[in-house]
């Protein structure tokens, strides 16, 4: 696979995102198969396995710890702090919580590190800004690491341009992780830019638009602690205004010879050489089919025809609720 940058690390230019392992999306995958999809990444020639804290509450980092701690030289390992499980209420049932102080960061760090069975993260992201805490000291805390050598190079997700600018004065970041696609295009009003202007390689989470832009997607057949439930894009009325769109988008994939996750992966890596999509999956053939969009070539023409076809004013409903809206940082518009 195409080789890109990710801060100081050269990666597979398309990662695996380490989400839909054991959350999210619906019930985890069994050990075997969590571990034979892993290492069917590595076997791709993907080098770049992006997971977190909150994934699972711990359980993604302690499988690609389990799987992929005997192959550590072999490829980049980015995780995320400042969002995760906590027992708030004493009873053993764990809620998310966003903390960036400090002294949650290192305490959060050095669970990681056990649970991925390594010594240092290459990437550690902050998974989202606590906004009761100055993003100076959250990225202060993780400077701090790096001085250790728990952690190699500092990451941000979902922030907006000025307060990648704030944390990047504090400390060089590596990476800003965003939601990116052809349906969700914030970026593009000013953190991309941002990125660009400072040196920050851009890492672009839900790549296919949660599914939507694999074109088979079924709500109804949602497991029931399915996040998409909470999207608004997947109610029933918006759901009904852009499938209006989608056979357009699947005829395009049709003209160009690939599938249409491929098509939506293959317009990112066009987008830019320092963005770097990392789609997630439970599935091997669609880790297959992912994977192989790196070959895919777009003309300019098709470039244009699908910005055309799907943007914000043709794409209908929020990508979040009211409360996921307020946890993030990004512009919108």
């Amino acid at each position: 696979m195409q080789q890109r940058q990710l801060g100081p690390f050269s990666v597979s230019a398309i990662g695996l995102g380490c989400m839909n392992i054991c959350h999210a999306y619906g019930p985890p995958l069994p050990d075997d198969q969590a571990e034979r999809l892993l290492l069917a990444a590595l076997d791709d020639g993907v080098t770049h396995f992006d997971t977190a804290a909150l994934y699972g509450f711990g359980a993604s980092e302690r499988t690609v710890g389990r799987v992929l701690s005997r192959h550590r030289s072999r490829f980049t390992l980015a995780s995320k702090c400042g969002m995760q499980g906590v027992d708030v209420k004493g009873d053993g049932q764990l809620v998310r919580v966003i903390d960036g102080r400090p002294e949650t960061l290192r305490a959060t760090c050095e669970a990681a590190l056990q649970r991925l069975q390594t010594d240092v993260i290459d990437l550690y992201y902050l998974h989202r800004w606590d906004k009761q805490v100055p993003v100076e000291e959250s990225v202060g805390a993780l400077a701090d690491l790096v001085r250790a050598g728990k952690i190699r190079s500092i990451g941000l997700s979902e922030v907006s341009a000025a307060t990648l600018r704030k944390a990047h004065a504090v400390h060089p970041i590596a990476a800003v992780q965003t939601e990116y696609s052809l349906w969700t295009r914030n970026p593009e009003i000013a953190v991309l830019d941002a990125c660009r202007e400072l040196g920050v390689s851009f890492v672009a989470f839900s790549p296919v638009a949660r599914g939507f832009l694999c074109g088979e997607l079924n709500p109804a057949s949602f497991d029931a602690k399915d996040i998409r439930r909470a999207m608004p894009r997947f109610s029933a009325e918006h759901m009904a205004a852009n499938r209006q769109w989608l056979p357009s988008y699947l005829a395009i994939a049709a003209e160009v010879g690939c599938t249409p996750a491929q098509l939506a992966i293959a317009w990112l890596l066009h987008k830019g050489p320092d963005i770097l999509p990392i789609p997630g999956t439970a599935n091997i053939e669609h880790l297959h089919e992912n994977n192989a969009a790196a070959s895919v070539q777009l003309s300019a023409d098709v470039m244009a025809r699908l910005e055309a076809l799907i943007n914000p004013a043709t794409v209908s409903g929020n990508r979040y609720n009211e409360q996921a809206n307020r946890e993030v940082d990004t512009e919108v518009f």
